[in-house]
């Protein structure tokens, strides 16, 4: 049987919440496309890190990191009105950058696939 951490259940409820006032209650294009991908909340449900991409980008636009830190506070105060916890977690946001790996890895995967490909067909 698999336990869960309070920290994971509220990480959890945070990263709904999240992708669901950005999209919904921003109203900010600059957020437009923000993903949020994953919540690390600390054990004393204090500080919360909101992993985020930014879609169809490489790497997260400098405006949008912006948009995010700017609109903190409407945003833990948001969390803090869905929520219903005694603290509400102080909130960081930080680029996934896994998401940029992972693309440039199927990149690489697609051109030495072609590149077999043309060989293949070369030698028939």
């Amino acid at each position: 049987m698999t336990t869960f951490k309070r920290a994971d259940r509220v990480a959890d409820r945070i990263r709904e919440e999240m992708a669901e006032i950005l999209h919904r209650e921003m109203g900010d294009v600059r957020v437009s496309m923000v993903t949020v991908t994953g919540v690390k909340v600390s054990e004393d449900l204090r500080h919360a890190k909101i992993y985020f991409v930014e879609m169809g980008q490489e790497t997260c636009r400098p405006e949008t990191e912006s948009a995010l830190r700017g609109a903190t506070g409407f945003l833990r105060r948001e969390l803090g009105r869905r929520l219903r916890l005694r603290y509400v977690p102080e909130i960081v946001f930080v680029v996934d950058g896994s998401f940029a790996y992972g693309s440039r890895i199927d990149r690489i995967i697609t051109e030495l696939q072609a590149q077999e490909r043309e060989r293949d067909e070369g030698d028939h």
